[in-house]
């Protein structure tokens, strides 16, 4: 089952869940299209995360896909203020900051936060000693061959879709293991598989359908499915309209014991990961009265 992960103030204890809100400090991205760009509008979108059941907030200043240059110090410049502004407010829950940059790391780490969420399988492998040093999370996460901000193209691990589970689990561990080495908390590291990035959607799936793998390791398994390609291919619809798809492929990866989730849709998150986990028998429900009076 694993051990608790700790985050600053939040204890995701082994067993249970958490869902991690998506705030994107960024002009283009490519499900909000910039609404929470503006820093006033990007506040209000912690309220409502916080108040819908987030228990940790992940701030990005760059889009992950390819688009206008960002250099560290203008993602500085979008994250480190509001990063702070946030802390002020809620110190009970865990800020992450996504960014693959070590520069920028240290300095949001400074400001407060907990999690350092390298969505870039150490493409800057100086992140690991800002983690060790400011003493926070770190994920670990799998790309491929794939340099930051790029797309894959006819990528390929093995001669199957299966063998790229290999390829994850390999990436994924080695980088935790350098990470403890380095001086990480092992109570603060999460593998991510980390859809859709240097995969096509038949590698998406196949990780979804084999994520108890990466569970196995004993290590938390954090999960981005939120609106992804691979769901919109998978029932051809639009970014818009993957909500259903997106539940779907969190019950399943829920089922199979992943712990935190990047979502964009908080509450309707939350309320999949506590049904599943119900069934599962590792938390009652809510409201029992049917049949017991």
């Amino acid at each position: 089952m694993g051990s608790d992960l700790r985050l600053g103030p939040v204890t995701v204890p082994a067993g249970g869940h958490a869902v991690m809100a998506i705030v994107n400090r960024t002009p283009d991205s490519f499900y909000d299209a910039g609404a929470t760009y503006a820093f006033e509008a990007a506040l209000d979108r912690v309220e409502e995360v916080v108040a819908a059941g987030a228990r940790i907030v992940d701030i990005g200043g760059v889009k992950a896909g390819p688009g206008s240059s960002v250099d560290a110090t203008e993602e500085t410049c979008r994250v480190l203020p509001f990063l702070e502004a946030v802390r002020g407010r809620h110190v009970d829950v865990a800020l992450s900051v996504d960014t693959w940059r070590a520069e920028v790391a240290r300095a949001a780490c400074q400001a407060g936060a907990d999690l350092v969420n390298d969505t870039w399988s150490g493409a800057d492998p100086r992140l690991l000693e800002v983690a060790a040093e400011q003493g926070v999370g770190l994920v670990c996460s799998h790309v491929g061959p794939l340099r930051p901000r790029t797309r894959p193209h006819r990528i390929e691990y093995g001669t199957s879709p299966g063998d790229v589970v290999d390829d994850v689990l390999a990436r994924v561990t080695a980088l935790a293991d350098a990470a403890v080495a380095a001086g990480v908390r092992r109570d603060g590291l999460l593998l991510d598989p980390t859809h859709d990035f240097g995969k096509n959607t038949a590698h998406s799936l196949m990780l979804t359908r084999r994520l108890d793998v990466l569970v196995a390791t004993g290590l938390p398994v954090l999960v981005s499915l939120s609106n992804k390609d691979f769901v919109g291919e998978t029932l051809d619809r639009p970014v818009g309209e993957r909500l259903l798809g997106t539940l779907a492929a969190t019950a399943v990866s829920r089922w199979h014991g992943a712990r935190v989730y990047r979502a964009h849709q908080v509450r309707e998150t939350l309320e999949v990961l506590d049904m599943v986990a119900a069934i599962l028998g590792e938390q009652p429900p809510a409201k029992p009265r049917r049949g017991l009076a």
